[in-house]
């Protein structure tokens, strides 16, 4: 089992479909697709109006696909308190949920043309994060729902890979790193997303030299 600084798991009333491991695992991996598929989808239609608004049945759909099967809850925000083992963050209640859910929308939405894809996908991940809607699946839809708002103000499918969901997953601790400064800012009354900026550049950066890489012929040559 990994340490607490590279996994963060929710606990919270959960009513789960599957109960063996490994068939939840591989329902989890064949989800995680799914979402992914489901997200760019999304994209492809904000390039395709030339418009973008950041809705709730966005959030809901998004955490739906990827507990698709696995749990009763899927798409529905959670019914009661949780908590984040591995995290200082206490959650808000359940019943608060809703409404801090469509101010993240309002916030995306208001800022749409003035602030820096960055920035946006940057306080999605964050602030998803920080209110925890769901009893599962967090992280998971933080992570696609911030991609689909950046290459949405983009308005591109971003190329290359290993795609930025895919690099947080593979090293957690400095996204774990970026919610916790985050969080620590915020609870002295400050927006600071300044090292969830930096770790999504960076990312970024990564994911499009894989194009590079491509192009040139470097990886072909490893």
């Amino acid at each position: 089992m990994a340490d607490e600084t590279s996994q963060r798991h929710s606990k919270a009333l959960e009513a789960e479909l599957i109960t063996d491991p490994l068939a939840k695992a591989e329902a989890e991996a064949l989800n995680g697709l799914r979402q992914y598929d489901f997200g760019i989808d999304a994209v492809k239609t904000a390039i395709e109006r030339q418009a973008f608004k950041l809705r709730v049945s966005l959030v809901l759909a998004l955490q739906r696909e990827a507990l698709h099967g696995i749990s009763a809850y899927a798409g529905n925000f959670r019914p009661a308190g949780v908590t984040i083992e591995g995290s200082k963050h206490e959650p808000a209640g359940a019943h608060l949920v809703p409404e801090l859910v469509e101010e993240m929308c309002d916030y995306v939405n208001e800022h749409w043309n003035t602030a820096s894809p960055i920035h946006l996908a940057a306080y999605v991940m964050w602030r998803l994060n920080w209110i925890h809607p769901f009893s599962d699946g967090n992280g998971r839809t933080s992570r696609m729902l911030s991609y689909v708002v950046m290459c949405s103000r983009l308005q591109a499918v971003l190329p290359g890979h290993p795609t930025i969901p895919e690099q947080i997953v593979s090293n957690r601790n400095p996204y774990f790193d970026a919610l916790d400064a985050a969080d620590a800012a915020y609870k002295v009354g400050n927006l600071d997303l300044s090292a969830m900026e930096d770790l999504l550049s960076g990312m970024l950066a990564v994911q499009l030299k894989g194009v590079h890489d491509a192009a040139s012929g470097a990886q072909d040559a490893e």
